[in-house]
């Protein structure tokens, strides 16, 4: 299985979420790496960190969503929670003593494209049109600043 290489065509253009996207990225490729080796210990330090950070990544995306006013935030919202839900079905699997890794990282790969060239490509555009309309009104350009700004740690 081929790591994910990033480039201009897993953009958003919203620089926050492309920063957030990369790292989500990177923990799937060291799972590759990590898949490769067989060393289940690291692969489930690296696969909670993942968790994590994708919880926290698809909050900030749903409040960003919801101060720009995107008319689909709750489908969005709904899609973010299916996929935790799946995912942690995989991490309860794994637990159990299941090699379910590289089931795992098929269906990471698949979904995260997609899911960025698709899902997150529709709420860009009225982030950015937010954005561009923040730069004249300065009480929403300070709080999309605010909410840019933040990020996952």
């Amino acid at each position: 299985m081929k790591a994910i290489k990033w480039g201009v065509d897993l953009e958003i253009g919203v620089p926050p979420i492309d920063r957030q996207h990369k790292r989500i990225v990177d923990y799937i490729n060291m799972l590759l790496v990590l898949n490769n080796d067989n060393n289940r210990e690291e692969i489930y330090t690296i696969l909670q960190q993942l968790v994590d950070y994708t919880v926290s990544h698809f909050a900030f995306e749903e409040e960003l969503m919801e101060e720009c006013g995107y008319p689909f935030k709750k489908a969005h919202k709904l899609v973010h929670n299916l996929f935790v839900r799946k995912v942690a079905s995989f991490v309860s699997r794994f637990e159990n003593g299941e090699d379910i890794t590289s089931e795992l990282l098929i269906t990471l790969k698949t979904w995260l494209v997609n899911h960025i060239k698709n899902d997150d490509k529709d709420y860009s555009s009225v982030v950015k049109q937010k954005m561009n309309i923040a730069k004249k009104e300065s009480w929403f350009s300070s709080l999309i600043s605010k909410l840019l700004n933040r990020q996952p740690t």
